[in-house]
């Protein structure tokens, strides 16, 4: 039976890593000791991720060690930082090899890809719980927050929209759609991937006001840049660019799970009008798709049209962790 030091041991101690290491002190001691560049400034978030609240008993464990990463990562691409680092707090019902090894793949495969170290964290027994906090760095006035976006902003999106949901509405039998859909879908659900890179070319670009990522839904999700901001936004419902999965259901569909899908993991940005062919070029250069999807207004609140300006009664509440059990 392994215990909790030779678990970490054979699972989260790691060799002699293709990169420098970035922790000044990593594993091994009471803490862990990390330098930021000088000048620079450390972004710091955390997530966390509950089996039966974010995703299925059972989930395979290398999806799962890649998604637990991938959804920090994607804070940091939102603020436009360069991961660093990142600790893990791992609660397991039981110390199985097999997942264990699954979950350890998943995760450093991902994180070498963002060459991203872990550096420390706390293992223990209870109900599956993973944790990870996440650093990274950029250069102070970088940021990209909620708080920055001015009416006449353009609203953009990247990549697409809506697959995750639908992946979800497939698995809880929400909806009955053909396998081969959900087998197209789930992938954006299990293994959703950080837009690190652009959100680094539009903050070092200064190329955009506002950004954020699109965790619990595009509408619920932007009404946080809203508030910060004091504004409002119009965005064109048909113009959300939808997954390959849901762009073949019906409009109504497409629309709903667009607008507030969640697990999305894009980045949704506001830009001034002249940065349009800066940003679709930036984008590029990230193989990235961006998409212009609406307008921030100087008027509160969140509404949408369609494609040709009509006003639309759209339900799109974003995600609430404590709004059902």
């Amino acid at each position: 039976m392994l215990s909790e030091f030779d678990l970490i041991k054979q699972y989260f101690v790691r060799g002699a890593r293709a990169g420098a290491p970035r922790a000044t002190l990593g594993i091994g001691d009471d803490c862990a000791l990390l330098t930021p560049s000088p000048g620079m400034q450390m972004a710091i978030s955390s997530d966390m991720l509950v089996e039966g609240r974010h995703f299925f008993a059972g989930a395979d464990a290398c999806m799962l060690g890649h998604k637990s990463l991938a959804v920090n990562l994607s804070d940091l691409a939102a603020m436009g930082a360069k991961p660093i680092a990142f600790t893990l707090a791992l609660a397991l019902p039981a110390a199985d090899r097999d997942w264990l090894a699954g979950f350890s793949r998943g995760l450093f495969d991902l994180a070498d890809q963002f060459d991203c170290e872990l550096i420390g964290g706390d293992t223990t027994r209870g109900p599956l719980t993973i944790c990870i906090t996440i650093f990274g760095e950029l250069a102070p006035g970088q940021a990209l927050r909620r708080d920055r976006a001015l009416a006449g902003d353009d609203v953009w999106i990247s990549g697409t929209l809506g697959d995750a949901r639908l992946a979800l509405a497939c698995l809880q039998g929400e909806l009955v759609f053909h396998r081969a859909t959900l087998e197209q879908a789930a992938p954006r659900m299990h293994m959703p991937a950080p837009r690190v890179a652009l959100g680094r070319a539009l903050a070092c670009g200064g190329l955009a006001h506002a950004a954020l990522d699109i965790s619990d839904g595009l509408a619920g999700d932007l009404g946080h840049i809203l508030a910060a901001s004091n504004v409002g936004a119009t965005l064109d419902a048909d113009a959300l660019p939808a997954g390959p999965a849901l762009a073949s259901q019906s409009r109504s569909l497409r629309r709903q799970f667009s607008a507030a899908g969640g697990d999305d993991y894009e980045l949704c940005f506001t830009a001034a009008p002249r940065h349009r062919a800066a940003i679709v070029e930036a984008a590029a250069g990230c193989a990235t798709l961006v998409t212009r999807v609406g307008v921030i207004e100087q008027a509160p609140g969140l509404r949408f049209v369609d494609a040709d300006g009509r006003p639309l009664a759209l339900s799109a509440a974003g995600f609430d962790h404590f709004a059902s059990a």
